[in-house]
């Protein structure tokens, strides 16, 4: 009897593997970090292998955790980070260079030069995107120009190219023997050469990064059964029946369906997505338009989704860099020991400032420093750039929609942070409300799964599982919020004009 969904999770810093029941609790789950490989400033990547076999035993783990077997799922669904970027011999199975990780800035120049022609919005009315290093295409690019012999082989169809969705749905249908080069809607829109319009590859769009269509998945939906994993495998048999881009699995597991509905996942960074529907609306203050989920047969949605690149990765660079944290779990004890920032802001423009300003010129900056200040300062000045960088996602937001948001829901590895979620209402000054799961990124993906194999009925079914956790309003003095948020102001513009001719990358 199958009485679970398993959801595979590839993140940017770990892989999970979380089984759902039927009533959307969470029966077990298995984590393993993958390494954060920087061999240059601004160059992010991480090794296909790993990941690859990091979700084998992370899906091993779980099912040991829950005491279950092949036999007890229904299905299989996948979320994963996006944008990344593998290529990968299809003779071979190996990658031909390691994932280039959608923060990684190399490919500025590239963009640089293709802006010169039409501008940061050439390809907006096509993909929903500017142009940015952020994106697969330029990755891709990148690749077939450096890594020796590639563009031959890819234009003979030898080498193939997938965000870690389509890598691990090859690898878990057969790899070599046959495995499926797919991907879904909402991952194909975050690659910068998906028609938004017809779910399509544009001509256009492979033509100005020269890339040959024939290293590309099939776009498939977000909700079908894609295939299965062969006999040797540990899910021999069981449906492998959803994908979703992290930020959309969020939104789709926060039961975010409808028109006007909206969700915040913060994790390694933190995206706001506003569902608009089946129109494509694009934005004019900074938001991006993106595929939120297509299901079987049904009309695609769409969304306008805010990004920022870094929020919990600044979190673990307090701890890995500098080691002012154990765990990263400390910080909200660290920052809660002191009750301001000391006069101390931080702008993480790590890989420069994505929404609303898609600055690739800002770099990260730390100002108001003085002798008063501790680590338990910085700690509070670091959960602080995450509040702010949500507002300024937010104003954007309601600029495009007219209207001021009534409340946030949250969700994501940061959403566990009460003093963090207290922040972001302050800051933002309307309620934060926190589902009683936060895993909704896994339960998203396990939810466009389970309706592709009938395990839930309808979108309705679904809904009802979601219940409230905690709410958090706005306590801090309105005057007081809006001293921050100037200062706010003042730190990212000190952080903006930093790459230029004397700071090369």
């Amino acid at each position: 009897m199958t009485r679970y969904v398993l959801a595979i999770d590839q993140g940017t810093t770990s892989t999970r593997a979380i089984v759902f029941d039927h009533d959307a609790g969470l029966v077990a789950s298995a984590q393993r970090e993958h390494r954060q490989l920087l061999p240059r400033a601004g160059w992010v990547e991480h090794d296909p292998l790993e990941i690859w076999a990091h979700t084998r035993l992370v899906v091993a783990e779980a099912f040991a955790s829950a005491n279950i077997t092949r036999l007890d799922l229904a299905a299989v669904g996948i979320a994963n980070q996006r944008e990344t970027t593998i290529v990968w011999d299809r003779r071979t199975g190996q990658p031909v260079h390691p994932a280039i990780v959608w923060q990684d800035t190399r490919t500025q120049p590239e963009i640089d030069a293709l802006a010169d022609e039409g501008g940061v919005d050439r390809f907006r009315d096509i993909t929903g995107l500017p142009l940015a290093t952020y994106f697969s295409a330029s990755k891709i690019a990148w690749i077939l120009d450096h890594v020796p012999s590639a563009r031959a082989a890819a234009e003979a169809g030898d080498l193939a190219f997938g965000t870690p969705d389509t890598w691990l749905v090859w690898n878990l249908t057969g790899g070599v023997e046959g495995g499926l080069h797919v991907t879904d809607v909402t991952n194909a829109s975050r690659t910068l050469l998906m028609d938004i319009r017809t779910l399509e590859w544009s001509d256009e769009v492979l033509a100005a990064f020269r890339i040959p269509r024939a290293l590309l998945p099939e776009i498939r939906t977000s909700s079908e059964v894609y295939g299965t994993a062969p006999m040797n495998s540990l899910l021999r048999d069981v449906p492998i029946a959803g994908i979703l881009g992290d930020q959309q699995a969020a939104m789709f597991g926060q039961a975010a369906f409808y028109e006007g509905e909206t969700k915040g996942t913060f994790g390694s960074g933190a995206f706001l997505l506003v569902n608009t529907g089946a129109e494509v609306v694009h934005s004019e203050h900074g938001l991006l338009t993106t595929v939120a989920f297509k299901l079987g047969d049904g009309p695609p949605t769409y969304a306008l989704e805010g990004s920022i690149a870094v929020t919990g990765a600044l979190v673990q660079w307090m701890r890995d860099n500098l080691g002012i944290l154990d765990a990263s779990g400390d910080i909200e004890a660290l920052a809660a020991s002191v009750p301001d920032n000391g006069g101390v802001y931080i702008v993480p423009a790590f890989s420069g400032l994505f929404a609303p300003l898609w600055r690739p010129d800002a770099r990260g900056t730390i100002v108001g420093l003085t002798q008063y200040v501790t680590k338990a300062h910085l700690a509070r000045a670091v959960l602080e750039a995450t509040a702010f960088q949500t507002r300024d996602v937010v104003e954007a937001g309601e600029a495009d929609a007219g209207v001021a948001l009534r409340a946030l829901n949250v969700d994501g590895g940061m959403a566990v942070d009460a003093l963090l979620l207290q922040m972001l209402a302050d800051v933002l000054g309307c309620d934060v409300v926190r589902p009683r799961v936060t895993e909704a990124t896994a339960l998203g993906a396990a939810y466009a799964a389970g309706l592709a194999v009938g395990f839930w009925r309808d979108l309705e079914e679904l809904r009802d599982h979601w219940h409230e956790d905690g709410r958090w309003g706005p306590l801090m003095p309105r005057i007081e919020a809006e001293r921050l948020y100037r200062n706010w102001g003042k730190a990212v513009a000190r952080s903006l004009d930093w790459v230029d001719q004397d700071t090369p990358e």
